[in-house]
């Protein structure tokens, strides 16, 4: 009989028109102390030669996976349902990772088996200069999910994630263009613990307009993602009400953005929404 090999971790980087960082984070990744691993590269509709470069790799671990544009969620997601390893480690394409940093997540895995998501701490460019990290960006560990409202506390690129998460709490939500992270993130923090590796092992680089996090108003995806949780009936009085105080201010702060922008119209509906939700927030108290 056949034996099929499954490796025990799958790498995902999706991409889509990011050739030169893209060969940047690939390398970071075939250049890493483990070996055993599967690297799914899902291009979501790049026109420029990301094919190409990554027909130039002769390395059986690639697997190259195209779909029409459709955004980084979707191209998550067919990621995951290809990919045959019981971690998930995610990379995005205009990031890289210290050589060590499969070995060292692997060696955490192992140290704690009831543990199902991990992150390491970050190193910081913007436009090819250090920056230093605000106290608001501390990492957290443990039971994080007070953590994860106000802001991605979790990068993408930092985590590595046991199948069984998205098995429990679904995958990344495709109707959002933007922030599906913070949205993964709100409800896989809620479900489990989380781990911190307190080792800087995945290098950012931003700053560029390309990148969806430079763009005004991603708020109403996050105010989208903190509703679901609201509707969920899984939270406790306290995050009840913790996720309330939170909606509350980024209603506020978004009205505020769309006032000034001269849209009224759409300020007035994230009004509406902090008093739909002041009566329940006033009874879970």
């Amino acid at each position: 009989m056949l034996k099929f090999y499954t490796p025990f971790l799958s790498v995902i980087i999706p991409t889509y028109n990011r050739e030169t960082f893209l060969k940047i984070a690939l390398e970071s990744v075939l250049n890493q102390t483990v070996k055993d691993f599967e690297l799914l590269i899902v291009d979501d509709g790049s026109t420029d030669n990301t094919s190409d470069l990554i027909k130039s790799y002769h390395d059986k671990r690639i697997k190259y996976l195209y779909q029409p544009n459709n955004g980084v969620a979707s191209a998550r997601n067919l990621g995951l349902k290809f990919s045959k390893g019981e971690f998930i480690a995610f990379l995005d394409s205009d990031d890289r990772w210290d050589p060590k940093k499969l070995e060292i997540t692997l060696n955490y895995i192992h140290r704690f088996p009831n543990i199902y998501i991990f992150h390491t701490e970050e190193i910081w460019y913007r436009r090819g200069t250090l920056l230093n990290q605000k106290k608001r960006h501390k990492k957290p560990s443990g039971h994080v999910y007070s953590n994860a409202l106000p802001l991605c506390c979790i990068g993408m690129s930092t985590a590595v994630v046991k199948r069984e998460v998205f098995e429990k709490i679904g995958r990344f939500d495709e109707t959002l263009p933007a922030c599906e992270d913070y949205d993964f993130l709100l409800r896989a923090t809620h479900e489990f613990e989380v781990k911190l590796i307190e080792e800087p092992l995945t290098i950012k680089d931003g700053g560029r307009p390309d990148q969806l996090s430079s763009r005004w108003g991603l708020d109403r995806y996050r105010i989208n993602a903190l509703e679901k949780m609201l509707a969920s009936n899984s939270l406790s009085d306290e995050e009840f009400c913790l996720t309330c105080q939170e909606l509350f201010k980024k209603c506020r702060i978004y009205a505020d953005g769309t006032i000034k922008r001269g849209r009224v119209e759409e300020a007035n509906y994230y009004i509406d929404l902090i008093e739909k939700y002041r009566i329940h927030f006033h009874i879970n108290q």
